[in-house]
């Protein structure tokens, strides 16, 4: 594998001698994947030469589909429509609609329009479906055999389509009005005498998910069955295309990458190549609502001030029973919202896992609070300061836990995403029972424990 590093240096090197011959030949030894990032470092003159190059080597458009999408604005910036559109046109339908979503508004129409027809009435139907569906997903290049077909035929029309679609990895059998009606494996036809039927070859009533299913839903079907591909058909069961497994995992990607992001409050297209401005701009409304939600943290705790006044040793210890809840509620948050991300858990069962995220909270709290109230008792000499933290640390250990299993589960039931807002909301409703739970028996016990 390439050192994108040292390519980048030598790229640019030879570019600026004017050395152009020895840099196609550096390219043409690097794999498309390795290109792609090597453009996020070059300038829009040595992007435009690049692209040139790759363009007589026929690599352009495989090399542009392996970018991350937020170096695009920076790519489409170092060329014309006419390019674009040329580069367009070579790709699949899912990386060409992923490709136009990123185009500047202003670009979007002049460069469409420069699309062959065929190109452009493509896009136009797969625009209609909704956005993050499997329709998106899928590519509209596949085999499709007809269900009188003999096996010798079948290997016929795969030669006769050559290297025409992305991948052939099943063969899906269509009755006379394009209906799926099965597949047939590549070794199962392959093994089977030429005059035996596709009918007898296949297996029926294949998994498969419709062109307004939540890609989310195809890729975990994939995984679930062990499969390659996955077809997807209208509502009238019509085949219109494959999704394939190499979509699979940008779907898998993409949507675990959706996750993790809404747990940490960030914007989905916040990432390494974004500018520092648009960084700021995405996270700044967000950090702006946690610093709100301490606020209501800090206006519980300015409720016990005049506890805190009379006895300060009880400020120690509110961070060690804000953060072992907050830590208790992000464990069971993230086991939760990952069961519902990879489609483990239907709400059916919401109640039993709130419960058994319950009971495994309550027996940390308790082992952790034990910890936490002999060692309380040694610092501060006072055994009764150790049972007001070890009771505060279960009591808030177990919400924790509870309100992890509970908050992404209901969200799920609301037909939101699970992990939107959950972080924020378990952890400011930990801490406000915590120092609710803590302060609250210390001011009831005020007297004792002075």
């Amino acid at each position: 594998m390439a050192d994108p590093q040292l390519t980048t240096r030598v790229l640019r090197r030879l570019l600026a001698n004017g050395l152009v011959t020895r840099a196609e030949r550096l390219l043409a030894r690097s794999h498309p994947a390795d290109l792609a990032p090597m453009l996020g470092d070059l300038h829009a003159d040595e992007v435009r030469t690049v692209v040139d190059i790759l363009f007589r080597q026929h690599r352009a458009a495989a090399t542009l589909r392996e970018l991350p999408p937020e170096i695009f604005p920076q790519i489409f910036d170092a060329l014309g429509d006419q390019r674009l559109a040329d580069i367009l046109t070579r790709l699949e339908i899912d990386d060409m609609l992923e490709m136009v979503e990123w185009l500047p508004e202003e670009r979007r129409q002049p460069v469409t329009s420069r699309l062959p027809e065929e190109k452009a009435a493509e896009l136009r139907k797969a625009e209609r479906y909704p956005a993050d569906s499997a329709g998106r997903a899928m590519t509209t290049r596949f085999v499709g055999l007809g269900l009188q077909m003999t096996a010798q035929q079948a290997i016929d029309r795969i030669r006769a389509v050559g290297d025409d679609t992305e991948a052939i990895l099943y063969l899906y059998v269509v009755d006379e009005k394009g209906r799926l009606a099965g597949v047939v494996p590549i070794r199962r036809l392959v093994s089977a005498p030429p005059e035996r039927a596709l009918s007898e070859l296949m297996i029926h009533d294949p998994v498969r998910c419709r062109a307004d299913d939540d890609q989310e839903q195809a890729a975990q079907a994939v995984a679930r069955y062990n499969l390659l591909a996955i077809p997807v058909v209208d509502e009238e069961d019509r085949l219109l295309g494959v999704i394939t497994v190499d979509d699979v995992i940008e779907v898998i990607t993409e949507e675990a990458t959706e996750d993790i992001y809404n747990l940490a409050g960030l914007h989905e297209a916040d990432r390494v190549f974004t500018t520092p401005l648009q960084s700021f701009r995405r996270r700044l409304p967000w950090m702006l609502l946690n610093l709100g939600a301490l606020f209501v943290a800090a206006w519980v705790i300015g409720l016990f001030e005049h506890t805190l006044e009379q006895l300060v040793a009880l400020a120690f210890f509110m961070p060690v029973v804000a953060g072992m809840g907050g830590n208790s509620g992000i464990q069971s948050l993230t086991v939760i919202t990952r069961g519902i991300a990879l489609g483990e858990i239907e709400f059916s069962s919401g109640l039993r896992l709130v419960a058994k995220e319950l009971a495994v909270a309550l027996a940390i709290g308790a082992v952790a609070g034990a910890v936490a109230a002999a060692m309380a008792t040694l610092w501060q000499g006072s055994a009764l300061l150790g049972g007001v933290l070890f009771v505060s640390m279960v009591v808030t250990i177990g919400v924790a836990g509870m309100l992890g299993a509970a908050v992404p589960l209901l969200l799920k039931a609301l037909h939101q995403d699970p992990a939107l807002g959950s972080g924020v909301i378990v952890t400011t409703v930990t801490d406000v029972v915590g120092f609710i739970t803590f302060l609250g028996m210390g001011t009831l016990l005020i007297e004792r424990l002075s």
